[in-house]
């Protein structure tokens, strides 16, 4: 029952995150660099902030809570982490929410999953680490198979159409992009698993089990932050469109920041999710190890459930449907795998 409980809760957060990229359309006359700096601000700093709070202990403080394992690496993960997410939001913006999550979140559950794993000197290819491969290469599949169905929607659309369903629309730079994001958005989790001596002193100073993982989690995003940062400024300098904050009307403005916030917030209820969900399999190694992947797998199935919905797939033929279809069970298979057979 554990291990269902965590994996809904995982699932609610995962959702949200799809559901993310959805308010942009909603944000109006401002460049694409400022949309993704004001929503980071919510979804890096914020809301990763509100959350690390929850697991402070009363008669503690943050700060002693960090001081209980090594700060650095979580943010320089995040670091890392950070040319990820920036390129995952131009992954988007090439492919689509469907094509691009698929191939940038794949490449991000493989490296993500499997790195720690073998970092912590688990064997990939005996007992646990034989299960956690075999799961991995499940979750590749499904998204091996959604990545087709991408490929026969696009053999299939004329490029006025792939303009109209996507408007910066463009396959090669898209999968060189979404291939870079998955792999560095892959240091996300190698920086919550560099953390786990945070995690543990907070526990022992009385932090409740499901926000334990949530300073770890602001150490990683406040990595992520200053990447984004740094870039977004550049950009705004470069295409002179820092003006772009304050030169819309009152309306527009707050119109734009609530949108961002609401990006934000659905952004990070996946890790916020997945640190509640994985207090959940304590007594499963293997759904520890895995929890990176499940998140991933369901980020891909949500991701393209919204691409459903925003008509990114009307118009495809009957056989490229068959296919999206069997990509998505053969995740799901994924999601249990580890379970059905530890």
């Amino acid at each position: 029952m554990n291990i269902l409980i965590g994996l809904l809760i995982i699932a609610v957060g995962s959702f949200g995150q799809s559901s993310s990229y959805v308010p942009i359309n909603k944000v109006k006359s401002w460049s694409w660099e400022c949309f993704w700096l004001v929503q980071g601000i919510f979804a890096w700093l914020v809301f990763p902030y509100l959350g690390a709070l929850l697991a402070v202990p009363e008669g503690s403080s943050l700060a002693t809570l960090w001081r209980g394992g090594n700060t650095l690496m979580p943010f320089v993960y995040g670091i890392l982490w950070g040319v990820g997410g920036l390129t995952f939001g131009l992954s988007m913006r090439y492919l689509g929410i469907a094509l691009g999550q698929s191939i940038a979140l794949g490449t991000c559950s493989s490296f993500g999953t499997l790195l720690p794993a073998v970092f912590g000197g688990m064997n990939l290819f005996q007992g646990n680490g034989l299960i956690l491969l075999i799961g991995v290469c499940i979750t590749l599949a499904g998204i091996a198979v959604i990545g087709y169905a991408g490929s026969l929607r696009a053999m299939n659309m004329t490029e006025e159409e792939k303009r109209a369903a996507i408007k910066d629309f463009a396959l090669t730079k898209g999968l060189a992009v979404a291939l870079l994001a998955g792999v560095m958005s892959a240091c996300f989790n190698l920086g919550l698993e560099s953390g786990n001596e945070i995690v543990e002193s907070a526990r022992s100073a009385g932090a409740n089990d499901l926000f334990a993982l949530n300073p770890v989690i602001m150490l990683v995003t406040m990595g992520g932050f200053l990447t984004n940062a740094v870039y977004c400024i550049f950009q705004n300098i470069k295409n002179k469109s820092g003006k772009d904050y304050f030169s819309v009307s009152g309306s527009t403005l707050v119109n734009n920041v609530l949108f961002c916030a609401l990006a934000g917030v659905l952004w990070y209820s996946q890790f916020f999710g997945l640190g509640m969900g994985k207090s959940y399999f304590a007594g499963s190694p293997v759904m520890l190890a895995f929890s990176w992947s499940i998140l991933m797998s369901l980020n891909v199935i949500f991701s393209n459930v919204w691409g459903i919905v925003l008509k990114e797939w009307k118009g495809v033929s009957n056989k490229t449907v068959y296919v999206l279809v069997a990509g998505i069970c053969i995740l799901i298979f994924s999601l249990f795998f580890p379970n059905l057979v530890s």
